[in-house]
């Protein structure tokens, strides 16, 4: 008997020890605090950006006491693991972990409320480094593009980019064309090699050529080379100027070129319509944003962020009492409604399901790569360009070459930003205004006009250079998705109940816990190609 209790005190203390050192301990620890600290983080960003003075309870003061709390025990708990120990599964989780946490602020050096933090006027201050110059230039977009002067009245930027589809004068056209003058001038004012952008884009160049631009990024995700990204985005832009018009138009008649669609949807998509559209479209693929509890936040305020957007408000975890879904935030504005801001609308929308979706350990509670993001997102907003979408939920169509116009003339303007980026930050002392007259002259067809830098509409070509090829690029993996849900489920441009969980199971629950070039490739069962995108394009013949 007294050998017997030996043993097992001698077999309780070995497995104490083994628990001691198991390395998963300290970094399940770790992915607690991390999902803390994330909820802390949002919170503070919610107040931060306007929205409201309180959230859940407390006001900023408390979430940015909780943050700095759980920063630091989320640091401590990763400087405790044996990362030589880990199995490979947690190696990727804590990797992933730390790609996250590289894109949020140390909380010890936040300067939330920092006055001396860069406005528009210190773009030309030549001691910013790189990220102090694009906070300075995104603040143009937010202190010039969000109050543009237009016969008499302050519009905003994107307002002023749904009227170009709308207005019929074209002298109206060109004068709010020349509204944007402001916004131009500070960042690329007299196109000088030392204008705040043109500085701002060596700098990117020098960055890119040490750790890769979002464009290698990009590429990488769906695993081809930098130059066949390149390649696919000039096949895109070639399949549209064979579809379209050989007649040259002026840049400020460019959008009404393509917005027919938009002008004969405008009175059955006024700004309050949009919401309640939305939310119907999504209810219909199975994804009911109120049980989602997605926030919106779309009501106009001072100083509201210039680009529309969603992201994370609370992140998914298990609790006692089961699965607590994330929970997704929207930021944007839409004053005037209209065939465009929907499609925006929805695009966000199509980001809110996507976080709602994510159902995996808290380590991978993050989106997934860029390109794939961007590009889900567009999957149900190209539904609105769909006849079978306007006839349901409008009750009329327009029809279908000037729908696909509407649409793919946008697509291609982001394919054109995205060739755009790529030559420029492969040749950082090039011209832009004529770098962007030649794409834009040879494949949109619009008249250059080189010494006007009109290519600066984006707030995303101030704040991440490299990012449009997201949208570009991403318009590749948008009709690949879109044509396989098609073929496995059916159509669903009007609705589909299957859509949603079909989707989420496949794509969405994973977060950061699977790379792009493997969730197309198990989707699609093949890598993929621009061939989809090539016929959706062709179909305006």
């Amino acid at each position: 008997m007294k050998l017997i209790i030996l043993l097992i005190a001698a077999l309780a203390v070995g497995a104490a020890h083994a628990h001691d050192n198991d390395p998963s301990q300290p970094l399940a620890a770790a992915e607690a605090h991390f999902l803390d600290f994330l909820d802390a983080d949002s919170a503070v960003g919610l107040i931060d950006s306007g929205f409201t003075a309180e959230f859940e309870g407390r006001d900023r003061a408390a979430w940015e006491t909780a943050r700095k709390a759980q920063y630091d025990h989320l640091t401590a708990a990763l400087a405790q693991i044996d990362e030589a120990a880990l199995t490979k599964e947690d190696a990727a989780a804590l990797a992933a972990m730390r790609v996250t946490l590289a894109d949020h602020a140390d909380p010890s050096a936040a300067t939330a409320h920092d006055p001396a933090a860069p406005r528009c006027a210190d773009a030309h201050r030549t001691d910013l480094d790189y990220a102090g110059l694009r906070a300075a230039l995104v603040s143009c977009f937010r202190e010039l593009g969000n109050h543009m002067y237009f016969e008499g009245r302050v519009i905003d930027r994107g307002t002023a980019l749904q009227l170009l589809h709308d207005i019929e004068e074209p002298e109206r056209r060109m004068l709010l064309f020349d509204a944007f003058q402001p916004l131009w001038d500070a960042l690329n004012g007299g196109n000088r090699p030392d204008s705040p952008w043109r500085r701002m884009i060596r700098m990117a160049a020098e960055e890119a050529a040490q750790h890769g631009s979002q464009i290698d990024a990009a590429a990488k995700a769906i695993g081809v080379t930098t130059p066949q990204v390149e390649q696919w985005l000039v096949r895109i832009l070639e399949a549209w100027r064979d579809a379209n018009p050989q007649r040259m138009v002026e840049p400020w008649d460019y959008r009404y070129q393509i917005g027919k669609a938009n002008r004969a949807l405008a009175k059955s998509l006024t700004s309050e319509r949009l919401l309640p559209l939305n939310k119907r479209f999504f209810a219909d693929l199975g994804a009911d944003l109120g049980q989602l509890d997605v926030l919106f936040d779309l009501a106009e305020r001072p100083d509201k962020s210039p680009l529309a957007y969603s992201d994370f408000l609370r992140r998914g975890r298990a609790t006692d009492a089961g699965w607590q879904r994330p929970r997704a935030r929207i930021v944007g504005r839409y004053p005037l409604g209209g065939l465009f801001s929907i499609n925006e609308l929805v695009h966000e929308n199509g980001h809110a399901v996507h976080v709602s979706a994510i159902r995996t350990r808290p380590a991978h509670m993050d989106w997934p790569d860029t390109i794939f993001t961007e590009a889900f997102a567009d999957v149900p907003a190209w539904s609105v360009y769909e006849r079978a979408w306007q006839r349901k939920y409008l009750g009329r169509a327009v029809s279908q070459k000037d729908s696909l116009r509407a649409l793919h003339g946008l697509t291609t303007l982001d394919v054109a930003w995205s060739l755009f980026e790529i030559r420029m930050l492969r040749d950082p002392a090039a011209d832009p205004n004529r770098v962007w007259s030649a794409i834009t002259g040879e494949y949109l067809r619009i008249l250059p006009h080189p010494q006007v830098p009109w290519w600066a509409m984006r707030v995303q070509l101030a704040s991440q250079p490299g990012y449009m090829v997201n949208y570009g690029l991403g318009a590749v993996l948008a009709a690949e998705m879109r044509a396989r849900t098609r073929e496995q489920i059916g159509p669903f441009d009007a609705g589909n109940p299957a859509w949603y969980g079909w989707l989420s199971e496949r794509l969405l629950r994973h977060g950061s816990g699977r790379d792009t070039q493997r969730l197309m490739q198990d989707f699609l069962g093949r890598p993929p190609s621009p061939d989809a995108v090539l016929s959706e394009i062709r179909r305006i013949r």
